[in-house]
């Protein structure tokens, strides 16, 4: 642990409820937001948290991104944001849509697809590509092709799978745009279910590796087929997973390769250790070595370079926010459960944080209800660790002439109470 982050935890602690006066005031005067300043330096809001470049820490990958998912901290970044043909690192989409009929009982493990010509010559033996090689009018278990495409790639597996489930491919392909949409990945836009090359199919490595935690932390039941090394496949074909990683000693059990030439190569993969797991997207790579060794060491950097740190317990408050229309002034702020941030292993030991949130927020509050968002970050890292607060207890209305008395105060002194 270093030895400056609990005495630099610890002196936040103490100053967040000290804030309070300059919350009320910073309302007054901005009228949209609440933020206050709580440790050394005032921590500005970001939109894309990125780590400051790393004379010590670089990458060959030309878009890359290592995110920490239990804190949702991103530690690198690179081109995070060019959108670029995925290959068959989108095939994690195709999966997303099948995990959410199969999570819906709409289909099951056991139910059959007709392989199709169309799916035998776009994806299976005929194509050249990576295949599982389904017999052209068999019935495939949703099971086998599952396997197919998480562990050798199959772009008939995939094909076959969106058949069965959308009617046809681009039936299917809607699917995946409208759940994309729905689950916030903006930058996104598919138009297979392979991966193949198509114009406009296109994702970004920020979107890989949102779609990535999506996965694991929805569909929990289904995960175990990334980390599959071998599958055997009607007793004449045994594929070996084409992520190198899973093979590997350092945690790895996901996700997804991927190759295009005009792409080059790509990895989305994903590491646990402990508690700790982290998600890492790399692209453009010129070969498979490179993807294999950029991808381990960016990992074992991120492991290495970053440690939680404990700010508040259990049902310890942090603070609080302003009501309007209740029956008390204030709610108390409280994390869900511990709270815990992940900080840079070597620093100096100066953090910053603000409290976020529109406010006054209008009663009846629930506890439980998420208020506000606790921001803080380390003197060098960009990357924000973002806590959201919920609310500690339950706020009920007030009186009509107390809620009048409280809209007088908010437009004669905006709530500068």
């Amino acid at each position: 642990m270093h030895e400056h982050w609990p005495q630099a935890l610890a002196a936040l602690r103490a100053t967040i409820p000290q804030n309070e006066v300059i919350v009320r005031a910073l309302r007054r005067l901005t009228k949209t937001a609440v933020a206050c300043a709580l440790g050394v330096a005032f921590a500005a809001s970001v939109t894309h948290a990125a780590t400051k470049k790393d004379e010590g820490f670089t990458t060959k990958a030309q878009n890359a991104i290592l995110l920490d998912s239990g804190a949702d901290l991103v530690l690198y970044e690179k081109n995070a944001d060019s959108r670029i043909p995925p290959a068959s690192m989108s095939k994690l989409m195709t999966l997303a849509v099948v995990f959410r009929e199969l999570k819906a009982g709409r289909i099951k493990l056991d139910d059959t697809f007709k392989v199709s010509e169309y799916a035998w010559r776009t994806g299976g033996a005929p194509s050249g590509t990576a295949a599982m090689f389904a017999p052209l009018g068999n019935e495939i278990t949703v099971a086998d092709l599952i396997q197919g495409v998480t562990v050798q790639s199959a772009n008939d597996g995939a094909l076959i799978l969106a058949e069965g489930i959308g009617g046809t491919e681009q039936g299917f392909v809607k699917m995946m745009n409208d759940y994309a949409k729905q689950i916030g990945l903006t930058q996104s836009t598919f138009m297979n279910p392979t991966g193949l090359p198509a114009e406009g199919h296109l994702m970004t490595a920020r979107d890989l590796a949102a779609l990535s935690k999506f996965l694991i932390e929805t569909y929990p039941e289904y995960y175990h087929y990334f980390s599959q090394k071998e599958f055997r496949y009607r007793d004449k074909f045994t594929f070996r997973n084409r992520n190198p990683l899973v093979w590997s000693d350092i945690g790895v059990d996901g996700l997804k390769t991927g190759y295009l030439k005009e792409a080059g190569y790509g990895l989305v993969s994903s590491a646990k250790r402990g508690d700790q797991r982290l998600i890492l997207v790399v692209t453009g790579l010129s070969g498979k070595d490179d993807r294999q060794s950029e991808s381990r060491r960016m990992l074992e950097w991120g492991f290495k370079s970053f440690r939680p740190f404990r700010l508040f317990d259990a049902g310890q408050q942090v603070s609080d926010a302003l009501v309007w229309g209740g029956e008390k002034h204030y709610v108390p702020l409280v994390g869900d459960g511990a709270i815990d941030l992940l900080l840079p292993a070597s620093a100096t030991g100066t953090v910053s944080g603000e409290i976020v949130y529109d406010g006054p927020i209008k009663a009846p509050i629930k506890k439980g209800d998420r208020i506000a968002t606790l921001k803080v970050k380390a003197a060098e890292l960009e990357a924000v660790n973002e806590i959201p607060l919920y609310a500690g207890e339950d706020i009920n209305s007030s009186n009509f002439a107390m809620r009048g008395i409280d809209s007088l105060l908010v437009l004669a002194f905006g709530w500068l109470l």
